[in-house]
């Protein structure tokens, strides 16, 4: 029982910091929103293409970035590849419309952490969040 409490407290004293890429401002707007109102979560940024998505992630070492495979400058799965490559252990969460094999194929060997298409943010994202941030 002790074990829980302290997983309790661990979670809310330390929200998963999370980087959001997407270069939608609306999605961003919506799905900070949507994360705003989890105290196990905090957005410490965003970005909206992926090369900012690289310097950002460099620079502030999120637990969890969100990322759109689609996005001017640097498409998703190339940013994640190179976020990887600075920040071996960092975990990238791909929010994405698409579902197509072959960018599936590319985001994992990018060494992303998961998938989560957009049209189911609204009930999975925390919980695929918490995942792949190991809480």
């Amino acid at each position: 029982m002790e074990a829980a409490r302290d997983a309790e407290v661990d979670s809310a004293v330390d929200p998963v910091r999370v980087l959001i890429a997407d270069d939608e401002p609306l999605f961003v707007d919506s799905v900070a929103a949507l994360l705003s109102n989890d105290e196990r979560v905090k957005v410490i940024g965003t970005a909206s293409n992926g090369q900012d998505a690289v310097d950002l992630a460099t620079a502030l070492e999120p637990d969890v970035t969100l990322m759109d495979i689609s996005m001017p400058v640097l498409d998703g799965i190339e940013a994640a590849r190179r976020i990887r490559l600075a920040l071996p252990k960092a975990c990238i969460l791909i929010l994405t419309g698409s579902s197509i094999a072959a960018d599936v194929d590319r985001a994992r060997q990018a060494g992303v952490a998961g998938f989560l298409t957009k049209d189911r943010i609204g009930t999975q994202l925390v919980s695929s969040i918490l995942e792949v941030a190991g809480k």
